[in-house]
């Protein structure tokens, strides 16, 4: 027969004991370990009982190398999880959230806070966001609550504040860089509705669609995100939204850094009368000045690698406008894709006009009626642009104050994929595209959750170096829970690795420090 039993020690703690007998009157005291208080004597008491049933493993709850047991909630069994979360990923997420200002901006709104995290941890349907929140072992509200907040985060000053708080931490200032670019986020319908319409799409999809125009700081760090009309041209979302964003944040100047595709002629003309900085992907409908006198200097020789040729554009006494430069920069590497492509396509246009394959869209094929023939003068032309690509700024000195330089025009241009980044985070690992949802109440409300889970995201990529992705399939691995033992409750935990530890450390960091 076997029993446990306590015992006062001399030094006043509290020995738990097994006390092996027979039927002869022989015992055998086995000494489990000694408590100090009442946390200590119930997980010893209950790792002795665990003893008794068949010697279970061991489970260390870190009190003392005597006491490393497992304590059993009832007198006999395995122990009773009280609670379980996954509490590094959640606090980690929770961190940044708090780092970037929402907590303060939504005035503490905690189902704002839930449906940005959930929706960082597994992109599902709002419903199924509260599944996602008890896995994770957060206390999440009902549905009908849930859908209640919804339209308040569709309201344009719930938009704008969140806004104001990426740029404080993005520190914008009168000459700071912005980015924007446009995508497209297509719905499963037939009709549009107004909002929802069929339009110009880059997956070349004929299905109802929105526009949204995206704007982040020289980072890709998030700004500001607006949806247009899914027929809307990407060149007119631009200045609506940059107008929006600097009369949100009373900014005096920004400098905007767009592609060539997203700015039309009458688009800039309008940049320009509304005196705002650009740096912008120059068209290069004919061969610029400035390569035709290079070549006439340099006959029968190839540009080198990263050359730059620069051609002023000064101001005229009747242009609402100021100087501009326009830089042209040759890249060996560009030069020889294109001239693959030209060769292509021109063998493709002689085989055509040699009646050889039927007449398919190519630029190179020349139609005067019925007679066919390969454009010479074309291909001449495009064989000369081949590997040149133009910026073109009316930016005077850099962000420093020193006059600005090609160096930093281009390099800022080269941020754009920064951008890119962004969207391709918030389309793959944020799923961004709205399938649930049909109203425009309901599409910017969930708009504005992708915004901040985005903002969130970045925030973490740039502080840890990992992909969101990685980060949160590495941490929702290790989870903490609380054992009730007895009356007390033990907190545990699964140990993470350096790795992850390291990656937890420069997110909570105010300045994401080591």
């Amino acid at each position: 027969m076997a029993y446990v039993r306590t015992v006062r020690t001399a030094s006043g703690a509290t020995a738990v004991q097994i006390v092996h007998g027979s039927r002869r009157g022989a015992r055998l005291i086995e000494h489990v370990g000694s408590a100090h208080d009442e946390l200590e004597l119930e997980a010893l008491k209950a790792a002795a009982r665990q003893r008794l049933i068949g010697g279970q493993a061991q489970l260390d709850l870190g009190l003392d190398p005597a006491a490393t047991a497992a304590a059993a909630a009832g007198s006999r069994g395995p122990l009773e999880i009280a609670s379980s979360r996954m509490g590094h990923l959640w606090d980690g997420l929770s961190s940044a959230y708090d780092q970037l200002g929402f907590a303060r901006a939504v005035g503490g709104d905690e189902v704002f806070r839930q449906l940005v995290l959930a929706r960082i941890i597994e992109p599902t349907s709002k419903a199924d966001s509260l599944r996602v929140l008890a896995e994770v072992g957060v206390d999440a509200v009902s549905y009908p609550t849930l859908n209640r907040r919804l339209r308040g985060y569709a309201a344009e000053e719930f938009r704008r504040k969140l806004a104001a708080a990426c740029a404080a931490h993005a520190r914008l200032g009168p000459a700071s860089l912005v980015l924007y670019d446009v995508s497209t986020l297509y719905f499963e319908t037939d009709a549009g509705d107004g909002f929802r319409e069929p339009g110009f799409s880059k997956e070349r999809r004929l299905e109802p669609q929105i526009t949204i125009g995206l704007l982040t700081d020289a980072v890709g760090f998030p700004l500001m995100v607006e949806a247009f009309e899914g027929n809307a041209a990407e060149t007119t979302t631009m200045l609506p939204t940059i107008r929006a964003f600097m009369a949100a944040h009373q900014l005096a100047d920004v400098t905007i850094v767009a592609d060539a595709g997203m700015v039309s002629e009458t688009n800039r003309r309008a940049i320009e009368a509304a005196g705002l900085s650009f740096i912008l992907g120059a068209k290069i409908p004919d061969i610029p000045y400035a390569v035709t006198e290079w070549r006439c200097e340099h006959p029968d020789q190839e540009p080198p690698d990263g050359l730059i040729l620069t051609q002023p554009r000064p101001a005229g006494p009747r242009d609402r406008r100021r100087d501009e430069v326009v830089y042209y920069q040759y890249r060996a590497d560009r030069a020889r894709r294109s001239l693959r492509g030209i060769d292509e396509q021109i063998g493709k246009a002689e085989k055509a006009v040699a009646g050889k394959v039927p007449v398919k869209r190519n630029r190179f094929i020349r139609l005067v009626g019925a007679d066919k023939s390969v454009n010479r003068t074309l291909e001449a032309k495009a064989r000369a642009l081949a590997g040149w690509k133009g910026y073109i700024t009316n930016l005077a000195t850099c962000p420093d104050g020193t006059p600005v330089t090609a160096e930093f025009v281009i390099g800022a241009y080269h941020h754009l994929f920064q951008i890119e980044a962004s969207f391709r985070m918030s389309k793959h690992d944020l799923a961004a595209r709205p399938i649930y949802h049909h109203k425009r109440e309901s599409i910017d409300a969930h708009l504005t959750i992708v915004f901040a889970a985005l903002a969130v995201g970045r925030l973490v990529e740039d502080r840890t170096d990992w992909s969101i992705r990685r980060f949160v399939r590495t941490a929702r691995r290790y989870r903490t829970v609380q054992i009730r033992v007895g009356s007390q409750l033990l907190a545990a935990e699964d140990p993470i690795p350096d790795d992850l530890r390291d990656a937890l450390t420069r997110i909570t960091s105010p300045d994401g420090a080591h």
